[in-house]
């Protein structure tokens, strides 16, 4: 699983660690870790303090790979920065979203309620032109 960290100096036990800030969840979708997490990185391993980096984590906790993050954070300003795209434009957006769904759904409820009325309406005329037939026919039966 991919993470997103910083590079903090365990200055107790004198070594490296990161400290585990995000986790992607999907292709465009992360979570925040909101307890601290921490992963040893061992005494030979010697990075930048503050360095955030990306990091990819086994299923059992091992450290697969680390690769600096400049990179990362600068395609998420470009992407959705650089536009204007905020956590309000995106709120908004979903909100309008929900309206048009909304509304979609109860037009398509109207035209559901105006076939079915539609519906009785020709298959009344059908009952009446029956009618009228039979009555038809039975007058000039009468007349013969």
């Amino acid at each position: 699983m991919l993470y997103l960290a910083q590079v903090r100096k365990n200055e107790f036990l004198d070594q490296h660690q990161l400290h585990l800030l995000a986790r992607q969840e999907a292709d465009n979708f992360w979570a925040i870790i909101p307890e601290e997490a921490f992963i040893l990185l061992g005494k030979g391993n010697t990075m930048s303090e503050k360095l955030l980096v990306l990091v990819e984590l086994s299923p059992t906790g091992d450290i697969e790979r680390i690769e600096d993050a400049g990179n990362w954070v600068l395609h998420l300003v470009q992407s959705y920065l650089t536009t204007g795209i905020t956590p309000e434009f995106l709120h908004q957006e979903a909100e309008r979203a929900e309206h048009w769904r909304q509304s979609l759904t109860l037009q398509n409820q109207d035209l559901a309620r105006r076939s079915l009325e539609l519906e009785a309406r020709r298959e009344q005329i059908q009952a009446l032109e029956e009618s009228l037939k039979r009555e038809k026919n039975g007058y000039h039966k009468d007349e013969g």
